[in-house]
């Protein structure tokens, strides 16, 4: 986009909890594709997140705020407001990306907003009744909760009309954006590294699942499957689950806490196969998988729809229940993949491929609009 004034705006926190791991992923490549662009974010730790050090972040007036970073949750209703503060009038594309907050922007007539959406947001929208429901606080905080969430839910509405051109990051994110806030969307998938993953020629002996140990993603349904069938079952990652799922997993499944980059890499090209039991918007590890020519086990639901091939690349269940994935666990012959034709698919979700086609986007809608 040479030429045009850009601002790069983020939804979330960096290195606090409002992002996936999609959307920092997606948000340090666009950053890179953008380097001399501000990003304005509401809050930023640059310990937590090394890949942004030296650039120009703006945060917002929550980070000046008491406890601003360490009880961001207390300022859930100031957020709109602090998104709204940015002062973007010298810009003349504004690219957000966001899965909450950064839609809502003020922009110029004459400023293209392009909203990079992973979602709309969850807990206003698709996951509002078990988000309160799972949240641990106190009682009064919990009914005190719908009545906020119901006008944040009609800001999120209308931060929706100030978008210009939404992006979706699958078909999947696309249908909530046209049923949430009745506009469509292009879907350009998220970036995968894919050239940091291989095929491993050493005999596969486990099967591997893993990310943020998180109930709604249903390792509890994976460890079952495990438990009863002795197949031997590797789990990377940590979160709030975590010990509940130790304490009813048997002595063959392991869990190996957070792993760096190089030895999730080596845990993929050693897998039989990588189990991928929960609904995802996109989901990486899938497509990470893939580039280690390992093929992916995946409930038929969400973003695995869209990047797994059944019979290519993997294999679907359809009841998200520990018997069906058993079964197919039972019967799963390493012979029926071809680990060189699983990678070269996957390659279809590289960097590279991102990068091209939002830089073509981005310059086709500013071509179109001015």
């Amino acid at each position: 986009a040479s030429g045009i004034d850009t601002v790069l705006s983020t939804g979330g926190c960096p290195a606090l909890p409002f992002p996936g791991r999609e959307q920092n992923i997606t948000e340090r490549q666009l950053h890179g594709l953008w380097p001399d662009a501000p990003l304005y974010t509401l809050l930023f730790d640059p310990k937590s997140l090394p890949a942004f050090a030296g650039r120009d972040i703006r945060t917002s007036f929550l980070e000046r705020l008491p406890f601003g970073r360490r009880k961001y949750q207390w300022y859930l209703p100031l957020m709109p407001t602090a998104t709204e503060h940015y002062d973007l009038s010298d810009y003349d594309v504004v690219l957000s990306s966001t899965s909450a907050f950064a839609k809502g922007v003020l922009t110029r007539e004459n400023t293209l907003h392009i909203c990079y959406c992973h979602t709309p947001t969850r807990y206003l929208w698709s996951d509002t009744h078990s988000y309160i429901e799972e949240l641990r606080v106190p009682r009064i905080v919990k009914m005190m909760l719908p009545p906020l969430l119901s006008r944040l839910r009609m800001w999120d509405r209308q931060a929706a009309d100030r978008v210009d051109v939404f992006i979706a990051n699958s078909q999947t994110v696309r249908r909530r954006i046209q049923k949430y806030y009745g506009r469509d969307a292009a879907v350009i998938h998220p970036p995968v590294d894919t050239h940091r993953f291989s095929i491993s020629p050493e005999p596969k002996t486990y099967f591997l699942t893993g990310g943020r140990l998180v109930a709604y993603k249903r390792y509890d349904l994976v460890i079952e499957a495990a438990n009863r069938t002795g197949i031997p079952l590797k789990i990377f990652g940590s979160g709030p689950v975590e010990e509940a799922l130790r304490r009813m997993a048997k002595p063959h499944i392991e869990f190996l806490g957070r792993v760096s980059d190089e030895e999730q890499a080596k845990l993929y090209a050693g897998a039989r196969a990588f189990i991928h039991p929960q609904e995802e918007d996109f989901g990486i590890t899938p497509v990470e998988s893939m580039a280690s020519g390992v093929p992916v086990i995946a409930w038929r639901r969400g973003g695995a729809t869209e990047t797994v091939v059944e019979g290519l690349s993997g294999a679907f269940f359809d009841e998200q229940i520990w018997e069906e994935l058993a079964d197919l666990m039972i019967r799963w012959n390493d012979q029926d993949w071809n680990p060189s034709t699983i990678k070269t698919y996957a390659e279809k979700f590289s960097r590279g491929r991102f990068e091209k086609e939002l830089i073509d986007f981005v310059n086709e809608q500013y071509a179109r609009t001015h």
